[in-house]
C-alpha cells in the first residue's frame, strides 16, 4: 500500500514542529512510530485504517522530517512527556482535542505517557511491542542486556554513542532491523528502507536518538516510578500488541508489567518479531481496526 490520498503537513508541537501525513475520514487516530524508524512504519496499515478513521501518522520529535532540537543536560527535551506534549499540540491544531492513538516502540512510550498526562485527550490507546519504561528497566536481566543492549548503549554520555554510530550509521540501522525481525533480514522493510537510511544518518538525528534513550534512562523512568507510587493509571482502554519473538515476550509477563499502569487492559500476540505493522500488517490492521472501532 502507499500514502495515496494522504496529505503532508507540518504541525505545531510544543517546542518542535512535527511532520505528519493525514488521510481518511472519521474519528481521529494518531499513529506513532518507533526506533529506528519514521512514520513510514505505518505505510501498510494506515491506508486500511483510513477507511474508518482520520489517520494522522506523525514523525516523533527528533525523527524523520520533524524538528530535532538540541538536548538539555537533564534530557527533558526528549522525555516522553515533552514528546507527548508535541502530539497533543499537533492534534489540537487539526481540531482534535480528543483522539485515539497507537504507538510502536518509542512511539508507544510517548503514547502511554500522553494517556497518563492528558487523560481527557485519549479515547483509546494501543501500545505495540513495549513494556512500560520503568518495568522494562526493572526486568533488565543478563538475557535482556544481550537482547536490548541498545538501551544502555544509546544512553551513555555524549559523544561516545554518537561517534560510534556515526562511523557507519546504515550498518547500525540495518543490524537492528535484521536482528529484531523474525525473518532476520530486511524483507519486512521493503518500500521504507531508503527513507529509513536517509532519516537515520544526519548527525543531528543520531544525537536525537541518543537523547531519546538518555531520557528513557532518566526522566522517563522517574516519571513512571512516580506514577506507580501515586497509583496513577491510564483511564482509557489499552490494547497491547506483542510479537511472539519481540521484546515484551522476552521481559516477562506483559500483563503483569502493565497491571500498575492500565485499568482496562487486554493483550494480543502476533506472529512476528519486534515490528508488527511491517512484519504482520494484515493482523495488525485488523486488530487495531477492531479495537478502535469498539463502541465507547
Amino acid at each position: 500500500m502507499s500514502w495515496s490520498g494522504f496529505r503532508e503537513a507540518r504541525l505545531p508541537g510544543r517546542g518542535a514542529e512535527i511532520f505528519a501525513r493525514i488521510g481518511g475520514d472519521g474519528p481521529p487516530l494518531l499513529l506513532l512510530h518507533g526506533f529506528p524508524q519514521t512514520h513510514e512504519a505505518w505505510r501498510r496499515v494506515a491506508p486500511r485504517l483510513a477507511r474508518r478513521f482520520t489517520v494522522v501518522a506523525a514523525d516523533l520529535r527528533g525523527y524523520g522530517r520533524s524538528d530535532a532540537p538540541a538536548d538539555d543536560p537533564d534530557h527533558e527535551t526528549y522525555a516522553k512527556r515533552a514528546m507527548a506534549a508535541d502530539m497533543v499540540e499537533a492534534m489540537r491544531s487539526l481540531g482534535f482535542g480528543r483522539f485515539s492513538l497507537a504507538g510502536h516502540d518509542r512511539g508507544g512510550r510517548v503514547a502511554y505517557r500522553l494517556a497518563l498526562d492528558w487523560p481527557a485527550a485519549v479515547e483509546r490507546l494501543a501500545a505495540l511491542e513495549i513494556a512500560p519504561t520503568a518495568m522494562f528497566w526493572r526486568a533488565f536481566s543478563a538475557e535482556m542486556a544481550l537482547k536490548a543492549w541498545h538501551w544502555p548503549f544509546l544512553a551513555q554520555k555524549p559523544p561516545t554513542p554518537e561517534r560510534l554510530i556515526g562511523a557507519d550509521p546504515v550498518f547500525f540501522l540495518e543490524t537492528l532491523l535484521r536482528d529484531w525481525s523474525k525473518s532476520k533480514d530486511l524483507s519486512a522493510f521493503d518500500g521504507a528502507i531508503a527513507a529509513y537510511r536517509e532519516a537515520f544518518a544526519p548527525p543531528e538525528r543520531i544525537a536525537a536518538f541518543c537523547a531519546d534513550y538518555r531520557a528513557g534512562a532518566g526522566p522517563d523512568r522517574a516519571h513512571d516510578e512516580a506514577d506507580l507510587a501515586a497509583g496513577r493509571r491510564i483511564a482509557a482502554p489499552v490494547l497491547l500488541m506483542c510479537g511472539e519473538r519481540g521484546f515484551p515476550a522476552a521481559s516477562g509477563d506483559p500483563a503483569a508489567h502493565w497491571a500498575g499502569f492500565a485499568q482496562d487492559f487486554r493483550c494480543r500476540v502476533v506472529d512476528c518479531g519486534h515490528f508488527p505493522a511491517e512484519e504482520a500488517p494484515d493482523q495488525t490492521a485488523a486488530a487495531l481496526e477492531a479495537f478502535f472501532g469498539e463502541p465507547a
